[in-house]
């Protein structure tokens, strides 16, 4: 699963080179990025004119008074976080899939087969169920649970895969896998626990994804996490090029792959329990956003990785305009509409890379 058998024909990522020029594609995502991020605070129950969102944006960036009406109430505090917020979490998960593919050498692998996500979910279920978040919605509280729990199995993780002296990606990745679905099993029991119907409906609509709870202090903690990471792997875009070659071929071009895997295990397991934390269990993007990118734009990390970021925060403000304007009564859990996408998409994405491969 995790490596190609037949040597003759294995070919590395980064070899594959850009099929289309890096800077024009970076550039188109960028802008639709900024058209996205205007529609998404536009569009709803009460649309506002664009021209009236960025005149709210601006007076509030350079510290004019706030015009008396609803308008600037709804762009600025309610609107605009959670498109920020949406994009911050995209961004987040095409980076923690990139780094993740490159980690267990496999283009199919899904970051949340460390298990973070599961110990980040099991964190804020305990603390819907038990009274210690916030009622449901997606607060400090609730966030500080969900990271609590994703930390606590990155350490359980770390520990089981590190056993033997060993860190091989098989070893990290049926760890991460066992211990997800265990605690995946423990969350379901809390779910059966749950005192009264609208806390279970809060559970569960948090389990499938959500970023009806955004904030300008929520967004202190992807603000930060999020850049850092990208400027991180972008700085051993190089090792991870080599990593996707094999451990040998590693080693001969100067990269440790044992010291460099262990470093994107923890960026990966940190920058997981940040984004779970803030935004629930959100399916598909980490797993089909770098897939998607690579077959456009090849395999070298020093491309991929800001293409693969900016187009997962287009894609999630896009699914979450979806999210809140597709029902009239009510909004639609993010993670429904990014399995409702994505597995489609997958299916269709990995028959052309079989038939470019046969």
């Amino acid at each position: 699963m995790l490596e190609r058998g037949d040597t003759g024909k294995k070919t590395s990522a980064a070899s594959r080179g850009p099929r289309t020029g890096p800077l024009a594609i970076a550039l188109g995502l960028g802008l639709a990025l900024l058209a996205a991020l205007t529609a998404a605070v536009a569009w709803g129950s009460t649309s506002i004119p664009p021209g009236e969102v960025w005149g709210v944006v601006w007076r509030r960036l350079s510290g004019e008074a706030p015009r008396p009406g609803t308008n600037d109430l709804i762009v600025w505090q309610l609107r605009l976080p959670r498109a920020l917020l949406a994009a911050l979490v995209g961004a987040g998960l095409g980076l923690v899939g990139t780094a993740m593919q490159a980690l267990v050498r496999n283009p199919l692998a899904d970051p949340y087969f460390l298990g973070i996500s599961n110990g980040a979910s099991l964190g804020a279920v305990a603390a819907i169920v038990l009274g210690l978040g916030t009622g449901g919605t997606l607060g400090l509280g609730l966030s500080g649970a969900a990271f609590a729990g994703a930390l606590a199995t990155f350490a359980l993780v770390w520990a089981v895969a590190q056993r033997r002296g060993g860190f091989a990606p098989l070893r990290l990745v049926l760890a991460g896998v066992a211990i997800g679905q265990f605690l995946s099993g423990f969350t379901s029991y809390l779910v059966l626990q749950a005192g009264d119907e609208q806390q279970t409906h809060s559970v569960l609509f948090w389990l499938m994804g959500s970023l009806s709870g955004a904030t300008w202090p929520l967004l202190a903690a992807p603000a930060v996490a999020v850049p850092a990471t990208m400027l991180w792997l972008q700085a051993r875009a190089r090792g991870l090029n080599a990593l996707t070659m094999g451990d040998e071929t590693a080693a001969g071009l100067g990269v440790d792959p044992t010291r460099l895997r262990r470093e994107l295990f923890t960026l990966t397991s940190l920058l997981t329990g940040v984004l779970v934390a803030v935004s629930g269990a959100i399916a598909f993007v980490a797993l089909m956003v770098p897939h998607a990118c690579r077959l456009v734009i090849g395999g070298d990390h020093r491309r991929l990785l800001p293409v693969s970021a900016l187009f997962g925060a287009l894609l999630l403000v896009v699914v979450d305009i979806v999210c809140r304007t597709a029902m009239d009564t009510q909004e639609l859990p993010v993670g429904v509409v990014t399995s409702l996408i994505g597995a489609p998409a997958l299916l269709y994405l990995l028959d052309r890379r079989l038939g470019s491969d046969s």
